[in-house]
């Protein structure tokens, strides 16, 4: 594509270290454009040669973030979607992997007529070709580079958006560079050195970047900003500060009050003005000094919860705020409670959250917590593989069915209460082929989620292989289950509760849906559940010591 498109675009790249917030600076930014009513949409551009994250483990690269058309992608996509308020798709996210794949079938096509194959021009125009495409109709893209500058498999991608740049001109595209600013405690300073090293490496690739974001554990001075402004070439008012927040949603505000959205709309003519109001109205809410607190124990698999489970986090965290509630969440390792590291019984918990995951690893430890949850009358939340694991405790404890289990786990159990998916047993290639994305799901009237909802029919996204087995439904409804929520066209289950207290598990994934102006009703209705449950056991141990008062008055 040789003309100059319409769209601008901001390019973010990252120094010095990884995992500084370069997403969320991204969709800090994106939301702050959105805001004076730009069109705005989000791309991640990933150096890794894994064709998507889908295969990936969750201790190497975080959660899964799942697209409505289906696409496993990064978690930076969760926080594009929660932050600006759209919904973003396959072509927002594309690794080398893929890159190179379109590269090669094409050249064994012979669509190439003989050339020699190279980075540049083949795979750099690959990668501009995505951006073109996936940016059309948009008056803003944010692009983030994945990785950090001085990468070796990074540099194709910088090769490209230098080649953007050129051709847009500097009207149109905006280079911005998040780097470490390092305190060193033995010299009691901040050391600016990093950031000049990398803004070199960055320029040694042909791109300047005109403003430069700064993350430290405290707000840079200002000797620390006049240097960085001198040394690397950026006007004063483009050093912007990034320090350690106490919330993510501190972000947008933060770099608003100190003209970031300003100096990026004066450099590429964006007309408007920022309107901060529902960011206001959030942190207010996130703020607020309420008395009121729950604590929700995350029984999970993973040990990397602040990664792996990102976006449960956010969204629990999302109907806190709009409940005027502290939600403090207790991670509690499934494997601990198997090998009796953990005691259910001794933790202070106001509702169990059971997750996702994949493999048999802790699969016995949800299942104890989900039994200690039935029992005890804590409300409960199942998603994906925490509503099989609801299914295989009541198949084991309430209908006896002492060997009941999930085929992914037990391939000769005696009762596959879960099941692999009739289409899935042919399966070879496991990247992208799980049932994947948006589908609907009817709701039956007068059930906890149908009053939740307050619709008939839902759309939610999935990422599983394994369903519930149709051939246990009458057997579970006569142990007071309920299948409240189907996909008719399939007769598929995709949602169980029971009537009493909130026991609730659905085959999908709520929380990608859920962002911080529009929280997700199942996690409000949890929460809600869970501050219930907190108040009866408060209104217990006050009864309780009330007694214990009295009767020490007798004695």
């Amino acid at each position: 594509m040789s003309n100059v498109i319409s769209t601008k675009f901001i390019f973010i790249t990252g120094g010095v270290v990884s995992s500084l917030g370069k997403g969320l600076t991204g969709a800090s930014i994106g939301s702050l454009l959105k805001s004076r009513g730009v069109s705005v949409t989000a791309v991640k551009l990933d150096p890794y040669i894994n064709v998507d994250p889908g295969t990936m483990s969750p201790f190497q690269h975080g959660e899964v973030f799942v697209t409505e058309d289906g696409a496993e992608t990064d978690l930076d996509l969760g926080h594009y979607e929660r932050f600006i308020g759209i919904k973003l798709g396959r072509l927002n996210n594309f690794t080398s992997g893929q890159v190179y794949e379109s590269v090669i079938a094409r050249e064994r096509r012979g669509d190439y007529l003989g050339k020699t194959v190279q980075v540049i021009p083949h795979i750099t125009d690959e990668i501009k070709d995505r951006l073109y495409k996936s940016v059309q109709g948009y008056q803003v893209a944010i692009v983030e580079i994945g990785g950090t500058v001085g990468d070796i498999e990074s540099l194709p991608f910088l090769e490209a958006i230098r080649q953007i740049g050129a051709k847009q001109g500097s009207k149109n595209c905006l280079f911005i560079h998040l780097t470490l600013l390092p305190y060193i405690e033995v010299a009691g300073e901040v050391k600016t050195k990093p950031t000049q090293h990398s803004v070199k490496a960055l320029t040694s690739h042909g791109i300047f970047p005109s403003i430069i974001v700064c993350r430290s554990a405290q707000p840079i001075d200002e000797e620390n900003r006049d240097k960085i402004s001198l040394f690397c070439n950026v006007d004063r008012d483009c050093v912007i500060s990034a320090p350690d927040l106490s919330s993510i949603y501190e972000l947008p505000l933060h770099l608003h009050k100190q003209g970031l959205d300003t100096r990026i709309a004066e450099k590429l003519n964006i007309p408007g003005e920022t309107d901060i109001s529902l960011w206001k109205d959030l942190l207010g809410s996130l703020r607020s000094k309420s008395t009121r607190q729950v604590t929700i124990g995350m029984v999970g698999k993973y040990d990397n919860p602040e990664e792996s489970y990102k976006s449960l986090a956010e969204a629990l965290y999302h109907c806190g705020a709009k409940s005027g509630l502290q939600v403090k969440i207790e991670h509690v390792s499934s494997e601990k409670i198997l090998h009796g590291e953990i005691k259910l019984q001794e933790l202070d918990i106001d509702g169990i959250l059971i997750p996702g995951g994949f493999g048999e690893r802790g699969v016995e430890g949800m299942v104890q917590g989900a039994r200690y949850a039935r029992e005890h009358g804590i409300p409960i939340f199942g998603i994906c593989l925490g509503m099989q694991i609801m299914v295989i405790e009541m198949a084991r404890h309430l209908l006896g069915r002492e060997g009941a289990n999930s085929s992914e786990f037990n391939p000769d159990t005696p009762d596959p209460v879960i099941d692999l998916m009739h289409e899935q047993k042919a399966v070879t290639c496991k990247g992208g082929s799980m049932r994947l994305g948006s589908y609907n799901c009817k709701l039956v009237p007068e059930t906890k989620v149908h009053d939740l909802y307050g619709k008939d029919l839902i759309n939610e996204r999935h990422r599983h292989r394994y369903e519930f087995n149709n051939r246990y439904m009458n057997d579970l409804e006569e142990v007071g289950v309920v299948f409240s929520g189907s996909n008719e066209e399939r007769g598929l289950v995709e949602i169980i509760e029971r009537t009493e207290s909130f026991y609730i598990g659905v085959q999908f994934h709520p929380e990608f849906n859920s962002t911080p102006h529009t929280p997700h009703p199942l996690f409000c209705g949890f929460l809600q559940a869970a501050l219930e449950y907190h108040d009866s056991r408060k209104k217990d141990a006050t009864r309780s010591a009330g007694v214990v008062a009295r009767i020490s008055g007798c004695v």
